[in-house]
């Protein structure tokens, strides 16, 4: 396994990952400064020239599990990675119930097809719930006009219990052909391209993530919510909720970039607020303007952290190939070279490559210590070499045994008890660019990277199930913070 070097400016601040094999480029010192209607909600205009089409048949009307059958073709003139794509078919549930997924059979192969449940968050007289089908890297890509060939899926209450497909938002009784089908949607990297969602459910949205198996979390406990309800980054309300928008100078990244903190804005996506991370180049330092937000309080060890997070593999506008760095992470300072008090727990996408990797690359990481110079890390990491455009759910759990990762729910590497965290971290996202020479272009051009929550559960070891719960009570009850986690552990 390949080291990665750690990175970073301030105490509580950024971190990142440099290959073993190669110079590190900046570690800077010091401190850090400081969740209905029945009305239907048309595919938008920008989406009337669909990537792909969902086509479906059902193939039971019976009562003790639904049937639906899906192909997806490529309608576009390239071809589609189908891990970007994410297909959505709308039900209404019996009351109190939980569902199991199961793939029958598959051109693709089933054990590269993933099935979550979610509940919406406008619920409507035939939907509350959808059954969310994605794609393995496996899965392979659609030529463009090609298909999926056959999904031949399931799924049926958790008991076994009679279900009423009748009432479902999806389910089309006299559909026994293939046919393209409006009632499920379709996205690919997170952006709606096909269908029509019940009012208020855009699939590209922010909408609340998957749930099933529906187990309630564990009551009481400290904790951290924020749904990142902020006007501006001069928000007074960011200071006191405990959060420092960065402006220091200092690394990682390229040196002389400034920290922008102008560049972190929020803004409402469907019904929730989300937190914008923009980091921008024209090619030299001078034009580079990097992002980070961070807990001001180092309070934060064993648990459950979790956020929702969109990653960008292109930018707005302008030439692509920056060799970005996306993230969600916890950290400590590091006292002295090789210090084994220090801790620091990362995702990092890496959109265009970089570290010696050519394209996108996820990787989650757990770090013992490192030394600077001449450079040397004990850590463990995990990682994925494929496109994660687009929103996701991730989840890393710390007990007194081991520290283990979720992607959308599904477990992404355990890491073992050596890398266990002996003093409190602080909570940060940042985004920033690892150099200059993956795109040498002078012309401007700038990434976006969205959150749109974040949740620590002190002392409590929740499933990715358990937190999407967790979050969906706070939006519930109206609640966008909360910070119960006491100034020291």
């Amino acid at each position: 396994m390949n080291g990665h070097e750690s990175s970073r400016t301030e105490g509580t601040g950024t971190t990142g990952k440099r290959s073993a094999r190669r110079l590190r480029t900046a570690v800077a010192l010091g401190v850090a400064a400081g969740l209905g209607c029945a009305a239907l909600t048309a595919v938008p205009a920008g989406a009337a020239d669909p990537t792909v089409k969902v086509q479906y048949r059902q193939s039971s009307t019976g009562s003790d599990q639904a049937e639906p059958w899906f192909k997806v073709v490529n309608t576009s003139g390239s071809s589609v990675a189908l891990t970007g794509v994410k297909v959505r078919y709308y039900f209404r549930a019996e009351a109190g119930a939980s569902y199991t997924f199961a793939c029958s059979w598959a051109v693709k192969g089933c054990a590269n097809i993933t099935g979550t449940f979610g509940t919406l968050a406008h619920p409507t007289a035939t939907a509350d719930r959808y059954l969310e089908i994605g794609f393995t890297a496996g899965a392979g890509s659609l030529a463009a006009g090609a298909d999926t060939g056959d999904l031949q899926l399931r799924f049926h209450r958790s008991n076994w219990a009679a279900l009423n497909q009748s009432d479902d938002y999806s389910f089309g009784p006299a559909q026994t052909t293939y046919g393209d089908w409006t009632r499920a949607t379709a996205t690919v990297g997170g952006t709606t391209v096909w269908g029509t969602a019940p009012a208020g459910n855009d699939p590209g949205g922010p909408t609340n993530p998957p749930t099933d198996p529906p187990t309630d979390p564990p009551t009481g406990g400290a904790a951290l919510f924020d749904d990142f309800n902020y006007t501006s980054y001069t928000d007074p309300a960011i200071g006191t909720h405990g959060w420092n928008v960065r402006s220091n100078a200092g690394g990682p990244g390229v040196p002389g970039a400034a920290w922008a903190a102008d560049n972190v804005t929020f803004a409402k996506e469907g019904t929730n607020s989300v937190m914008n991370l923009e980091t921008s180049t024209a090619g030299t330092a001078a034009t580079t303007e990097q992002t980070e937000v961070l807990t001001k309080a180092t309070k934060f060890r064993n648990g459950t952290y979790a956020a929702r997070v969109r990653f960008t593999d292109t930018p707005r506008s302008g030439p692509d190939g920056d060799r970005l760095v996306q993230t969600f992470f916890t950290i400590n300072d590091l006292k002295a070279p090789m210090a084994d008090d220090y801790a620091e727990y990362d995702f990092e996408y890496l959109p265009n490559g970089g570290w010696g990797e050519p394209s996108n690359i996820l990787y989650t990481t757990s770090w013992e210590t490192y030394r600077p110079d001449p450079w040397e890390a004990v850590n463990q990491h995990s990682e994925s070499r494929t496109s994660y455009a687009g929103w996701h759910d991730l989840v890393v759990t710390i007990d007194n045994t081991a520290i283990t990762y979720y992607v959308d729910g599904q477990p992404f590497g355990t890491h073992d008890a050596r890398y266990l965290p002996e003093r409190p971290m602080s909570i940060n996202f940042n985004q920033w660019l690892i150099d200059l020479a993956g795109q040498t272009s002078t012309t401007p051009r700038s990434y976006d990277q969205k959150v749109d929550y974040v949740l620590h559960v002190k002392d409590q070891v929740l499933t990715p199930a358990q937190v999407n719960a967790k979050v969906a009570a706070y939006r519930a009850a109206g609640r966008t913070f909360e910070d119960t986690v006491p100034a020291s552990q």
